[in-house]
């Protein structure tokens, strides 16, 4: 693609905004350190365990609920491989047991399998006496084909997000939070599909829609687009009609700073709610999006919120690499959510 001009998105904010904002380093002081490619190395600092209570799977996400733990990621298999008593061992472990998003992409669950792969995390959810937090992520012309490039045809697009929803209608046990298509109204203006994007979210988000699945549109992030600008597309994609907005998705912005956001994106937009990824941020953001060096993990899932943000959620897989880091990428961008 054309080298674009740099955008908001990619800009650093001000000394005195940063004094303002950043928090102090998280109370979780695991160090993430992505390398290129697919060798992560992890130090850990040290860990404070926040106890999760449950929450009752039919009530909208809260502080406290307890979140499903996927029991067969990259940091599980790495806690198995690596010597016990490593910080690489000690981090994976970690890891491995914080709750955090299942991706869904047609890449890896096409049509005719996602709604297999629905099943089982449902079925481990409740094992879990859970709630298990879903991404979906197929829509056609995804990313614009930058580097998160694929999705499904404008054809297929409907079936894939129709089997994912027959699973959570047959469930019937209202364990999911989804995530729905981070990126795909904040980067419109830029990809200029507003009104194609309005059009395949509503869509989704109705075949999707089940009882006890409480569905969040793509929210950018607080260095992204203006409030206003971020609710008039929000209200354009049928915001009013799911449960709300995620903001911070795969992005490294202060928690204190996502809530300021998310509340100014509320105050537009009556009624609805949000999520905030804090996979990444427990550091702030350096202003770079693509791999950044030093960062570290935030709050753990389900231990901030109130009356706008219902509670915060690892969105982002922590260690996972978000894309190649080009000169030109770094400035168009201010947040990706590869996943």
């Amino acid at each position: 693609m054309a080298e674009k001009r740099p955008s908001a998105r990619g800009t650093r904010p001000s000394a005195g905004a940063e004094r303002r904002w950043e928090r102090s380093p998280s109370r979780l002081t695991v160090l993430v350190t992505a390398i290129v490619g697919s060798v992560l190395t992890l130090a850990v600092a040290g860990v404070i365990v926040i106890a999760l209570t449950f929450s009752p799977a039919d009530q909208a996400p809260t502080p406290g609920i307890r979140l499903a733990v996927d029991t067969d990621t990259a940091a599980v298999h790495a806690a198995d491989s690596t010597a016990e008593g490593s910080a690489e061992n000690a981090a994976a472990a970690y890891l491995a047991l914080q709750p955090t998003a299942v991706w869904l992409t047609p890449e890896a669950y096409p049509i005719g399998s996602v709604g297999p792969r629905v099943r089982a995390l449902l079925d481990e959810a409740h094992a879990q006496n859970a709630t298990t937090t879903i991404v979906v992520y197929g829509l056609p012309e995804r990313d614009c084909g930058s580097f998160s490039a694929g999705g499904l045809s404008p054809v297929e697009y409907p079936e894939w997000t129709a089997e994912i929803g027959d699973e959570l209608r047959a469930d019937g046990g209202g364990r999911a939070i989804l995530i729905l298509e981070p990126d795909s109204l904040a980067l419109a203006p830029e990809c200029g599909n507003e009104a194609a994007r309005f059009s395949q979210l509503r869509a989704a988000a109705d075949a999707l829609a089940s009882p006890g699945t409480y569905i969040y549109l793509d929210g950018g992030h607080s260095n992204w687009l203006p409030a206003q600008q971020m609710a008039d597309l929000l209200r354009g994609a049928g915001v009013e009609g799911v449960r709300g907005f995620v903001t911070n998705v795969s992005n490294y912005n202060a928690t204190d700073r996502e809530i300021d956001y998310a509340h100014r994106l509320a105050g537009l937009l009556p009624g609805a709610h949000a999520v905030i990824d804090t996979s990444r941020n427990g550091r702030g953001s350096d202003g770079q999006w693509c791999n950044p060096p030093d960062r570290l993990v935030g709050e753990r899932g389900g231990t901030v919120g109130d009356d706008v943000v219902d509670t915060n959620l690892w969105v982002k897989v922590p260690a996972r690499a978000t894309g190649r880091a080009t000169a030109v990428r770094r400035r168009a961008r201010g947040g990706r959510s590869r996943p």
